[in-house]
């Protein structure tokens, strides 16, 4: 199985973002409970025109972030690993049980609390802490499971996303939404019109932002928006898509995700840390992203195999798979930003926070092992 040259380069700054986001974690963790504790989570709760520094990364940079995925995951629905059912099935089956069921694990634990928000911390996959564990292996991994995990990290995130939209909107301004959504609109007539400069899509983009942010719906949603109204050829030739998408590998794993990483990271770890732990919200998340995590991804992808719906690559198995389903338990990113979203606590974040961080740095540590001991090294895995 031949993997495109776009694709190539995506897992390639993937996989050394990764390597970045578990420095930068690192870091971040020793800094904050260090002497300088104080002035540096100080730091990220600078106000800058009325909005501190870590809500602009969260609600400004990250709009660039799901700029990115949205371009993928167009790519790959128009001309990629999701471009007919059969070969898109088996991911998007995993990646439905590896969100209904760590989800469900999360709500057993915390339906009718003040912490049930959180049933959707544990559905989300960190593609970049996902694929740079799974680069490790080298040329064990063969290029089908290379795919299949980047499409179901890439639905996952699409899961996510539609979960802040829907369940993570308090209050709405219709005004500032219809203006937002008549510029995406806008947009979509450019495309229409085969416009292929990107400078009136990125200003429109801008626009949209502004006017999303100030509607009460996310506005990192304006990134996926905008990614669907920027044109994506069909040919050889490389669209203002293909261009983007790009051009954005190389900031955002190696900027943008390490940002985020370091501003929501800054965590003072107090001494009654591991009773944070025990309560029911942090359980969830742990027991969601370790175990209903692999457990979903197994169960759905054997039941679509299974009714003939899908079917397993050649090269895979299902130890594979399980594997996969470990690694997609790496939450990391948009498990902590969906935490940001359904709690209000700062103790509650806290911990979720460290919740999210060991579940994992289990989950990645588990899945590497497993698929180390389930794969065998490729003569030519491209």
């Amino acid at each position: 199985m031949k993997m495109t040259k776009i694709f190539k380069e995506f897992f390639n700054s993937e996989k050394t973002g990764g390597i970045i986001l578990v420095f930068v974690t690192i870091l971040s963790l020793v800094i904050a409970n260090s002497s300088w504790q104080e002035s540096y989570i100080h730091f990220w709760h600078i106000d800058l025109g009325g909005h501190s520094i870590v809500h602009w990364i969260n609600d400004g940079l990250m709009a660039i972030f799901f700029l990115l995925i949205g371009l993928e995951l167009k790519r790959e629905i128009y001309k990629g690993e999701l471009s007919n059912f059969k070969k898109a099935s088996l991911p998007i089956f995993g990646a439905m049980g590896g969100m209904f069921i760590p989800a469900g694990i999360f709500l057993l634990l915390n339906f009718g609390t003040d912490t049930q928000a959180g049933a959707g911390i544990p559905m989300a996959t960190d593609i970049a802490f996902a694929i740079g564990i799974l680069s490790l292996l080298g040329s064990r991994v063969p290029a089908s499971l290379k795919v299949f995990l980047t499409a179901l990290a890439v639905i996952d995130d699409l899961g996510a996303i539609l979960v802040i939209a829907i369940f993570y909107t308090t209050s709405l301004s219709f005004l500032n939404l219809f203006i937002a959504l008549g510029i995406f609109g806008l947009l979509l007539v450019l495309k229409r019109m085969k416009i292929q400069s990107l400078i009136p899509y990125l200003i429109g983009g801008v626009v949209m932002w502004y006017f999303m942010l100030n509607s009460g719906v996310h506005a990192t949603i304006t990134g996926v928006l905008l990614a669907f109204t920027i044109p994506l050829g069909m040919g050889k030739e490389k669209s203002p898509s293909d261009k983007l998408e790009h051009t954005l590998h190389k900031p955002v794993a190696y900027f943008i995700l390490p940002l985020f990483a370091i501003a929501n990271t800054s965590i003072a770890i107090g001494g009654d840390w591991l009773a944070g732990l025990e309560q029911s919200s942090s359980l969830g998340i742990i027991l969601g992203l370790i175990i209903g995590k692999p457990l979903g991804v197994f169960i759905f992808s054997f039941i679509g195999v299974a009714l003939g719906l899908s079917s397993l690559p050649k090269k895979l198995n299902w130890k594979n798979i399980i594997g996969v389903g470990f690694l997609a338990g790496i939450g990391f990113t948009m498990s902590i930003f969906i935490t940001l979203l359904a709690f209000d606590s700062a103790d509650v974040i806290d911990n979720s926070k460290i919740a999210i961080l060991i579940a994992s740095l289990f989950a990645g540590i588990i899945g590497f092992l497993f698929l180390k001991m389930t794969l065998r090294p490729q003569v030519n895995h491209d």
